[in-house]
């Protein structure tokens, strides 16, 4: 890996994080986020693993990208969350509540209103996500910034990237690492949702990498 900001695996992990976030926004709510990436086979869902790390990591990353990239879009809700106490799993209420002595999350009345009045407070008409727009965001988000970084040389190919997910970030192995799934289901097809994605909010979000567009057009994977 070479040296860029996050590395492979947080750089990757940073545009699955805004994206999760903006789903928020948009009109999903924490469980479901979670339940969908759950069953499609992640060890667990975003929310549930930033009450893990603890959500103050979190929210000093954003203060800091707030003054390195002014331009850049982030959704309040995790930084509300943490301006009321809630750091996560280590002081029993983040994203979830939890009991005392468990690590079980269980959901919270308290950031689903948090989560819709946001919403309205930037005039956001919240709708239905389906679990497959929560999943392919999600996942399309790393391989498209995967792809940057493979391009930039930050990886040596593909399959690095992917064995640090299947090794550092609960992928499920049998998902093959991000760069592989998204060979799986095709790059033109990952390209086609990118571009239905781009027509939503903070579209710009989903300009795909070069490399990306250059094996979709080629007919080729990222693992040849």
């Amino acid at each position: 890996a070479g040296v860029t900001d996050g590395f492979i695996g947080n750089r990757m992990l940073e545009e699955y994080v805004r994206q999760s976030l903006f789903m928020l926004d948009e009109g999903a709510l924490p469980q479901q986020v979670d339940r969908a990436l759950y069953d499609w086979g992640l060890a667990m869902g975003p929310f549930a693993m930033y009450d893990l790390a603890g959500n103050d990591i979190g929210y000093d990353i954003r203060k800091r990208r707030r003054v390195e990239r002014p331009h850049e879009h982030y959704s309040a809700i995790a930084d509300r969350v943490v301006e009321l106490g809630r750091f996560g799993q280590k002081t029993n209420k983040g994203f979830y509540r939890y009991e005392p002595g468990s690590r079980t999350p269980i959901p919270d009345p308290e950031i689903d209103r948090l989560v819709i009045e946001y919403s309205k407070e930037i005039g956001v008409v919240r709708r239905p996500i389906t679990d497959r727009e929560i999943v392919e965001r999600s996942i399309f988000a790393l391989v498209n910034e995967g792809a940057k970084i493979l391009e930039e040389g930050f990886a040596l190919r593909a399959s690095d990237i992917d064995a640090v997910y299947l090794t550092g970030y609960g992928f499920p192995a049998y998902r093959g690492g991000p760069m592989f799934y998204a060979d799986t289901v095709g790059l033109k097809y990952v390209l086609e949702r990118m571009a239905e994605f781009a027509r939503g909010r903070y579209g710009e979000y989903w300009k795909p990498a070069a490399l990306l567009t250059r094996l979709a057009a080629e007919g080729k994977r990222f693992n040849a």
